[in-house]
């Protein structure tokens, strides 16, 4: 006999970009290469970068030249990014079964938006190039707001902007400071193992509601958390 009240899909739901809806390391694997050619150097593997992706621009630009003294990486930074604006969207792909997952989620009558610490500005731009511009609700990105993740006023933000209480959104990411934004947030938090994290990361030690392997699991509404 079918339950009366059967499981829904949270009311709102806010994700990371960067190694949660979007696999990026390939376009952040040809940036670097890019700058290491300019140098003469060997290219990286993506095995190399991948674990370093969720953490911004310069501990990508850190990664690719380890060489290089800690107080002069910041120096590497606009060259980054203007080498990765070139190659925004050009190599990277949203995740399988991430289409699926947010299909599902419009056609219950989600409302779902993005909030990443990229800068606004180069999420806006990549957002038409994956077919999201128009469906997601909200996008707040590093430099949107006087605070970023872990500071929970983003996801905050966000959620008005949705219309959705903060207790009634669950927030889905791969990195810690997705999780302990969510916790500061009041909201139900999806911690992605599929993403990209270091070898001495442990996700059970951020106390994320949940911790999902794949986007696929996403599809049963019983596997999002049910705010406390």
């Amino acid at each position: 006999m079918r339950s009366a009240n059967p499981r829904r899909f949270p009311r709102g739901v806010l994700f990371d970009l960067d190694g949660t809806l979007l696999d990026s390391a390939p376009d952040m694997l040809a940036t670097v290469n890019r700058m290491r050619q300019a140098r003469g150097r060997a290219p990286m593997t993506l095995d190399a970068i991948r674990p370093h992706v969720s953490r911004g621009a310069r501990a990508m630009a850190a990664v690719a030249f380890p060489d290089v003294r800690a107080e002069d990486v910041p120096g590497l930074v606009p060259e980054f990014l203007a080498f990765y604006r070139e190659e925004l969207g050009r190599h990277g792909r949203p995740f399988d079964g991430i289409e699926a997952m947010l299909a599902a989620l419009e056609a219950d009558g989600v409302r779902w938006g993005i909030v990443t610490n990229k800068p606004e500005g180069l999420a806006r731009d990549l957002l038409p190039m994956l077919g999201w511009d128009r469906r997601s609700g909200v996008l707040v990105g590093g430099d949107s707001l006087a605070e970023r993740k872990p500071h929970p006023l983003p996801l905050l933000h966000a959620a008005d902007a949705i219309g959705i209480a903060p207790g009634d959104c669950a927030y889905v990411g791969d990195d810690r400071r997705d999780i302990d934004a969510a916790r500061a947030a009041g909201m139900p938090s999806v911690v992605a193992l599929w993403g990209y994290r270091l070898d001495d990361d442990d996700p059970a030690a951020w106390q994320g509601d949940v911790m999902v392997h794949a986007p696929q699991a996403l599809l049963d509404p019983a596997a999002w958390p049910l705010r406390a």
